[in-house]
């Protein structure tokens, strides 16, 4: 397949390795984009982008992100807590009153942030439709019991993580969830990103597909086991209820609405200009930023039954796991979105990464094709 775009020749090495992924058959369309020092050293793309290979990928291919959108709406929660209208230590319900529910009346913005808060998922079986109502969804998280006592242990958030922080930030800024995050984060920096997207867009957006004949790792292993066996385990009911969190990305419904967990839809030019801002001061102060780097969970998580490690919001690299390192310094940090796109920035080297696809891998942290583009880029340095 033929590679488009733009590269540093100090990069060829990574071009290459680019367009190796693309002929190996396993991704269908893919983009790269690639920052160091603020400069775009990297901006790549090739491959198919509809579902029956009609339509090669384009410049301005967008496709949902997944939880890489996690990075947009936690930075806009930190833009909020320096602005004084949240506090990363006062109490969620100070803002959200029926949040205080079920034993939560002491959960913080710090627990959101940092998947401290045992609300994970949700016990109460939802209808697929809910997962487009808003006030239903924020009425039910509201309402749930946190699976373990607040601050004593770390499980992911995949989903439910959006309707908490979406409706703190919908509190706190005015505005709806979207729209308030893309404002503070994609809008300052000029960057093409969609929580909520407008039908307008849709000729852009690249089809999903799951990738075939790749098992993943053990990990993956493990957490297919007890979403496949056990249907009322804390892993099944955060991937899965309501129904259909997991299969609708290519839907209408899904693009429109504002799940600012898991629906941004954007590019590898996004994310890697996201993380570019972060480095560059664009967006947060640095004060604040280093306090959302601070370890605050490490070790097993109770959702992804894997070791997982988080600052506030971000995703924090574990060099000695191999299916948890960003692939490039052990300083990095950034969020992974599910089957393959990432996005992190590496303060030491001044790298900001973007990697996307239409094809999803089975790993439950890092995809090894992303992981393998960031180790060839950090050989060019």
């Amino acid at each position: 397949m033929t590679v488009h775009g733009y590269h540093d020749l100090r990069f060829e090495s990574v071009r290459e390795a680019f367009a190796e992924l693309l002929a190996a058959g396993q991704t269908r369309g893919a983009a790269l984009c690639v920052q160091v020092g603020g400069e775009t050293v990297l901006d790549l793309w090739g491959g198919m982008a509809d579902k029956d290979s009609q339509t090669p990928w384009h410049t301005d291919t967008l496709l949902n992100l997944f939880s890489c959108t996690k990075a947009f709406t936690t930075v806009a929660a930190l833009q909020l807590v320096e602005e004084g209208k949240l506090a990363l230590d006062a109490p969620v319900a100070e803002r959200w009153p029926a949040f205080a529910a079920a034993g939560k009346a002491d959960i913080t913005l710090r627990h959101l942030l940092s998947h401290r808060s045992g609300v994970s998922a949700l016990r109460e079986r939802l209808a697929g439709d809910a997962l487009y109502n808003w006030d239903t969804m924020t009425a039910a998280v509201a309402a749930e019991a946190p699976w373990w006592t607040p601050g004593t242990a770390h499980g992911y958030a995949p989903i439910t993580f959006g309707w908490l922080l979406g409706e703190l930030i919908r509190r706190a800024d005015g505005r709806g969830p979207g729209e308030a995050i893309v404002a503070r984060t994609a809008r300052r920096l000029d960057l093409d990103f969609h929580i909520g997207l407008p039908a307008s867009e849709d000729a852009r957006v690249a089809h999903i597909v799951r990738g075939k004949g790749v098992l993943g790792d053990a990990a993956a292993q493990r957490l297919l086991k007890t979403t496949m066996s056990d249907p009322g385990a804390l892993p099944t009911l955060a991937f899965g209820n309501p129904s259909g969190v997991l299969t609708s990305t290519n839907k209408a419904e899904w693009r429109r609405f504002e799940q600012p967990a898991a629906n941004g839809h954007g590019h590898a030019r996004s994310l890697a200009g996201f993380y570019a801002g972060l480095l560059a001061g664009d967006l947060l102060e640095w004060e604040t930023l280093s306090e959302a780097l601070v370890e605050h969970s490490q070790g097993e998580d109770r959702t992804l039954l894997t070791p997982t490690r988080f600052g506030l919001g971000f995703m924090l690299d574990q060099p000695d796991q191999a299916n948890a390192t960003y692939g490039l310094g052990p300083q990095a940090f950034g969020h992974p979105g599910a089957g393959g796109s990432t996005g992190f920035a590496d303060p030491e080297r001044e790298v900001a990464f973007g990697f996307v696809t239409n094809t999803l891998g089975p790993y439950v942290l890092m995809d090894p094709r992303a992981q393998a583009l960031a180790r060839a880029v950090g050989e060019c340095l």
